[in-house]
């Protein structure tokens, strides 16, 4: 079993996997090319939150895990790419110059006998198309296997060991090497037959997921035209009824889930997926039809907009498992639309720090001051902080004319009984209006 490990790319996927396999036991050699990472990192802060990292940094920086810009020459046993592959904005392409630099640093850096992983998010075929050519130019002769991240941010530590991974191979010599290699750190293991297989595991899983919540998010909208209330709804299809169970609505936002559907889409080619597209497309209106809607109910309780204090509280893009991420997060797309109105935005969040909620054009504010100093609330994520409010004990002489709470997780009655007004997701009280 390989001893000695080097993972290109320190970002969530490859800082989280050198946490995973250092808690095993394995010699990792981290390397980033940003070098405010590698200073971080090499001193034991990790530059992005989740939970257990931290600590195995401090037992294992310097000893088991070292950081650099390069991996060491001739030194690791397994060389696992994990880079970004990131989608254009405005074309919604994906980028694989990251990828194409990591296979160049590793065919630099090891050789042929170096079992090299692809880890990162690809459109089916990059693996052979990209990543191979490189190292069969540097080599002549490579072995490669693709073993798709799957984990959930928040519970990384645990689903790196727990969750079945995949390992599609170039060829019988490169499978069983992956599946040695991911033996030492995954409890069950899953070969499909290529790299491509494995390749579409991942997009997938992830595309899967993003069209059950546009399903949840699509009954909301409908519900909201006839004045339902969609949990209700949703919660009475649900009971003992034996297809797969309807989602709640919610944002979907996320390193992956907002881009890796762009990715299934390329992988498509000019047949266009029937269904992909358009949930992605429904995912990524919500956000901007919660802020429409949350400017007309401040109109209709306060009377105008302008100068009118909307205080939002989750910036990070989900609040459970709790993260820091404002990769997709809603605020993103929300916040040109409060700017119109005229709105002036606090912001609230558990783990963003004041200077990111800055720069997203947010002023900082404590819980309280957000129910007492605003004319309005929103509830974007369902951080457990925001689960816990007790809604009597931040309802003074102060109080906001309207709590839009995306999540529905505080107390309604308590909010309408103070004359509050109160919102969801598609859904909107009938107690006050």
């Amino acid at each position: 079993m390989p001893s000695t490990i080097g993972v290109v790319g320190m970002g969530y996927v490859g800082l989280t996997l050198t946490a995973a396999l250092a808690r095993k036991g394995f010699t990792v050699h981290g390397a980033d090319t940003a070098p405010a990472v590698v200073e971080s990192l090499s001193n034991g802060r990790p530059h992005i939150f989740e939970p257990g990292v931290q600590d195995v940094l401090a037992q294992t920086v310097g000893r088991t895990v070292l950081v650099d810009t390069e991996l060491p020459e001739g030194t690791v046993d397994v060389a696992v790419i994990c880079v970004s592959t990131p989608v254009d904005e405005r074309t919604h392409r994906p980028d694989l110059t990251n990828l194409a630099a990591a296979a160049e640093q590793v065919a630099r850096s090891c050789g042929p006998e170096t079992l090299v992983v692809v880890r990162s998010t690809v459109p089916v075929g990059t693996s052979r198309a990209v990543v191979l050519p490189v190292l069969l130019r540097a080599w002549g002769r490579a072995r490669l296997v693709m073993a798709p991240e799957r984990t959930i941010q928040g519970q990384a530590l645990r689903e790196l060991v727990e969750l079945p991974q995949v390992v599609g191979g170039l060829d019988d010599d490169s499978l069983r090497a992956g599946l040695d290699f991911f033996g030492g750190l995954a409890a069950r293991l899953v070969p499909v037959s290529s790299l491509e297989a494995a390749e579409l595991v991942k997009l997938s899983n992830n595309c899967h997921t993003d069209l059950i919540y546009a399903y949840g998010n699509e009954i909301a909208l409908i519900a909201e035209r006839h004045g339902l209330d969609p949990l209700e709804v949703i919660r009475a299809a649900n009971v003992d009824y034996p297809r797969p169970d309807l989602a709640r609505p919610g944002y979907v936002g996320g390193g992956c889930l907002s881009k890796d559907p762009y990715i299934m889409i390329e992988s498509a080619g000019d047949r266009a997926p029937y269904l992909v597209g358009r949930a992605r497309e429904l995912n990524e209106h919500l956000p901007v039809h919660v802020a429409e809607r949350v400017v007309d109910l401040i109109r209709e309780r306060a009377g105008a907009t302008e100068g009118a204090r909307l205080a939002v509280l989750g910036w990070a893009y989900k609040g459970w498992p709790a993260t820091d991420d404002m990769r997709g997060t809603p605020i993103a797309t929300m916040m040109p639309v409060f700017a119109a109105a005229g709105l002036t935005v606090l912001g609230h969040d558990p783990l963003v720090t004041p200077e990111v909620i800055r720069r997203y054009g947010g002023e900082p504010v404590s819980l309280d001051k957000a129910f007492s100093d605003s004319d309005a609330v929103l509830v974007v994520n369902d951080h457990p902080d925001y689960r816990a409010i007790q809604v009597d004990s931040v309802l003074g002489a102060g109080r906001p004319k309207l709590i839009y709470d995306s999540w529905r997780i505080l107390d309604e009655e308590a909010i309408t009984a103070a004359g509050v007004g109160y919102a969801g997701l598609g859904y909107r009280s009938a107690v006050v209006r």
